[in-house]
């Protein structure tokens, strides 16, 4: 049997909450507990210790966000084991999971949150992250792990108005504000809110975003509360593919300044609004139940032309583009109950859920039709800018060409229903062993009209996704662990349009994750982890020779992480990360033992903060990625690199900080990601960004 393991990160032996003490103080926290999150919308969904949970996972923590300068989540992904990013066609966030590349794989209060854009994090009290299938708790996709936002929630009994504003090097600045009022004895609302000018370092780059996140929570009883949150979100940005590669396959760093798109054609725009209701009533000391309600309505569109070829001899680059449209709205009704009792002497901890989901979904793409060319490709000189902006230029060949988005590539219109069941069991056998067993049943109806086809195609797949773990405690502060969980995905694919042809016919895809793990607590407020896992898995992917297209590619990866997370002593914090990752294409045409793309072999982070004195802080990070390729085909690589970042803060009064984050102090040339072949990311320069926080 192959197994696997993993690390459990940020906070991995207890819960960092803010207590009611954190008012005076915006920086400080207080430890109240060995549970994942400080409210029941957690990604295990019951209030077990992270030490009892037999599966690698990582928790970050709002504080850790601002004392870290995080704005995004790929920042988040830089300093966390076995996972690591991917471009996303610079319009979305995209996490490579143990090797398996997802952009749907996230969630918000563990409701599904699968529509492509880049989140914010100006409203979430801490971002966990799980790997390793979770199709039991999470249903289809998760196929090599799972992202879950938990928002922050209107507080009773407690008033506080908390602010943080940030200047960046390239000129980019934001502004959040969090501020809380209880209106009566038993209801509380909570207002968060944020604006964000977006700038970098590359041409023509700009945009920002708008979020704002009223919530109120209601004390129906002694037993029962009600949270009630409404979200409007909205994001433009512009598209950056990045920069080709050349003969040796590799970035070509004379053109690490050239971008190769349209100024004026490579933009992406979303508005959406999110509605989320829950429900939690407590029966008793030992049972308690929770009721969800989700509706988002998304409205997306990305616009882009990007290098689809480059040849270095002649300077010459192909161009090719598309604009695409999505419009969707998901409702998601879910429940579970959790009780607590025993049997026979033995303890049982049990959840049982169901959940329900329709969403409609319907998206189009255009491609640019080349006078020139008759087709969606063309040639230009590499220069800086480009001779091609607003729909014209100058060719390769000197001639004056237009285009227009004309042709329909797919036009499509869904509709998906899932119905579900899941039950788990986690056993106490003993005082030193627990047994942990459960499954999941889907079942998905997908009908698709495709419009350019004029035909609809339909198909429903069933599924039972198993999961086991098996938990040994020789004392209190150590636990050894192996567990094995499945997933799958339907052959509808992440975003529900690829339906057409054989693919009506196929089963879904279906992964498999076997691990062993230890977690150890040895010292107060230390603790350190292992875990060694394998992935058996099968999954759409950008093909090699057309990054508008997927293959399906079957691949075998394993690995192992560790993990070193807590405070030395009292000033000296300290989290450090390994994760080694073997992977091996198993089936697809072509030479045999090629390596997945972009999974590197090893990567390293650490991260420690020192408090000087009583107001002043530093901080300093490095976070090191071995190189990996860019493509299945393994053509093409992403040299390795090697990033320090730095930070300090200065407390001028218990409410008011100051605090300075410096990425890339060496001011590298790194490539961190890509999305195709000719399509890699340049990563930022050296850059600061001034913070202002504190509360009132």
């Amino acid at each position: 049997m192959k197994f696997a393991l993993s690390v459990v990160a940020a906070a991995l032996t207890f819960n960092t909450s803010v207590s009611a003490s954190t008012a005076d103080d915006p920086e400080r926290i207080t430890i109240e507990g060995q549970y994942l999150s400080i409210n029941e919308s957690n990604s295990v969904k019951t209030p077990t210790p992270i030490i009892d949970v037999p599966q690698s996972l990582s928790i970050l923590t709002a504080e850790d966000i601002t004392e870290r300068g995080i704005t995004s989540i790929g920042e988040i992904i830089d300093y966390t084991p076995g996972v690591n990013t991917s471009q996303g066609e610079g319009h979305r966030d995209s996490v490579v999971f143990r090797g398996v590349r997802s952009t749907a794989d996230f969630y918000i209060d563990g409701n599904r949150d699968d529509v492509q854009y880049y989140r914010s994090l100006y409203n979430v009290e801490q971002v966990e992250i799980l790997r390793g299938p979770n199709a039991l708790l999470f249903g289809r996709g998760g196929t090599g792990g799972i992202l879950n936002r938990v928002s922050k929630k209107a507080k009773l009994d407690e008033t506080f108005t908390g602010y943080k504003a940030t200047l960046n090097t390239f000129g980019g600045y934001g502004v959040e504000i969090d501020t809380n009022t209880d209106m009566t004895s038993t209801s509380a609302l909570r207002i968060n809110a944020m604006y964000e000018s977006l700038d970098n370092h590359r041409d023509f780059f700009d945009g920002e975003r708008i979020g704002f996140n009223p919530t109120a929570r209601f004390e129906l009883s002694e037993d029962s509360i009600l949270d009630v949150s409404y979200e409007y979100i909205n994001h433009e940005r512009f598209i950056d593919r990045g920069i080709p590669t050349g003969a040796d396959g590799r970035p070509v760093e004379s053109l690490k300044n050239v971008v190769f798109g349209d100024p004026e054609n490579n933009y992406h725009e979303l508005e959406a609004h999110v509605f989320r209701v829950n429900l939690s009533h407590q029966f008793n000391d030992y049972t308690k139940a929770n009721v969800n309600v989700f509706y988002g309505d998304y409205d997306k569109v990305y616009s882009n032309f990007y290098a689809s070829g480059y040849d270095a001899d002649t300077n010459i680059v192909e161009l090719d583009g598309y604009i695409d449209e999505t419009a969707r709205d998901n409702l998601i009704v879910s429940g579970n109950l959790i009780s607590e009792f025993s049997t026979g002497g033995i303890g049982h901890m049990v959840i049982a859920g169901t959940e329900f989901i329709r969403t409609n979904s319907d998206q189009f793409r255009l491609n640019p039709v080349f006078d020139s060319t008759g087709n969606d490709r063309e040639t230009f000189f590499t220069q800086r800018p480009l001779a091609f902006s607003g729909f014209s230029g100058i060719n390769a060949a000197g001639e004056q060409v237009t285009t227009a988005f004309t042709a329909l590539n797919d036009d499509t219109r869904v509709t998906l229903d899932v119905a579900s069941f899941f039950v788990q069991d986690e056993i106490e056998l003993s005082e030193h062993l627990d047994l942990v067993l459960g499954a999941r049943f889907d079942r998905f109806d997908i009908e698709v009209f495709n419009a350019k086809a004029v035909e609809t195609r339909s198909r429903t797949d069933e599924q039972v996704s198993p999961r086991a773990g098996l938990i040994y405690k020789p004392q209190e502060n150590i636990s050894l662990y192996a567990s094995y969980s499945e997933s799958f995905l339907p052959r509808s694919g992440e975003q529900y349009t690829d339906i057409n042809g054989s693919d009506n016919q196929l089963d879904p895809d279906t992964y498999s994750n076997q691990e062993i793990g230890i977690k150890w607590d040895f010292a107060q407020g230390l603790s350190f982890t292992a875990a060694v896992f394998e992935n058996e898995q099968s999954s759409p992917q950008v093909a090699d020779d057309n990054p508008e297209t997927l293959d399906v590619i079957n691949s075998d990866i394993s690995g192992y992480e560790l993990q070193l997370t807590g405070y030395v002593n009292d000033d000296w914090r300290i989290t450090a990360n390994y994760s080694h990752l073997e992977g091996e294409i198993v089936d697809r045409s072509g030479p045999t033992g090629r390596t997945p793309r972009e999974l590197p072999e090893n990567t390293f982070s650490v991260w420690s903060t020192y408090q000087v004195n009583d107001v002043f802080g530093v901080g300093l990070g490095a976070t090191y990625q071995d190189e990996s390729f860019i493509n299945n085909g393994n053509s093409a690589v992403l040299p390795s690199y090697t990033r320090w970042d730095a930070s300090a803060y200065y407390d001028i009064s218990k409410d008011l900080r100051v605090q300075l984050n410096i990425e890339n102090l060496t001011d590298e040339l790194y490539f961190p990601n890509a999305h195709a072949t000719h399509q890699a990311t340049v990563a930022a320069p050296l850059n600061a960004m001034l913070t202002v926080v504190g509360r009132f």
